[in-house]
């Protein structure tokens, strides 16, 4: 699999994934126009998201309304030195409606578990960066 990232202009980024865009820019702060979330933004809602397509796909599979659940995802920060921020814990609280079945409750933790993207960063891939000149 491949995604093309291209630059559009100011501060904006684009990944490009089997013909759909993904729009990124920066907040004003930080030179952009605040047009689309970040890529460090994305990738902490990839987690939330990631999460609740297994939650979603558990309900489905068990015909249980999806109404009233959602995942309240807290991102908790440690100072690392002057003025800088460290990422330490994720916590994803997943909140169950009052008729949530009660067999499901601790399931539904285990469910969101499997998530691959917390698998991925569990379990991190190797990089490489390169470059090279088209011709």
């Amino acid at each position: 699999m491949n995604i093309k990232i291209t630059f559009p202009g100011g501060k904006k980024v684009y990944a490009e994934i089997d013909g759909m865009v993904i729009k990124t820019d920066q907040p004003p702060q930080y030179g952009g126009e605040g047009s689309a979330p970040s890529p460090f933004m994305y990738f902490l809602a990839s987690i939330g998201t990631c999460a609740g397509i297994y939650i979603l796909s558990f309900c489905q599979e068990r015909n249980i309304p999806t109404e009233g659940i959602y995942i309240n995802q807290e991102m908790l920060y440690i100072p690392i030195e002057e003025n800088k921020m460290k990422l330490d814990k994720i916590v994803l609280n997943i909140i169950l409606p009052p008729d949530f079945p009660q067999k499901y409750v601790k399931t539904l933790a285990k469910v969101a578990d499997q998530c691959a993207v917390k698998k991925t960063i569990m379990n991190p891939p190797a990089f490489e960066v390169k470059t090279t000149v088209s011709s």
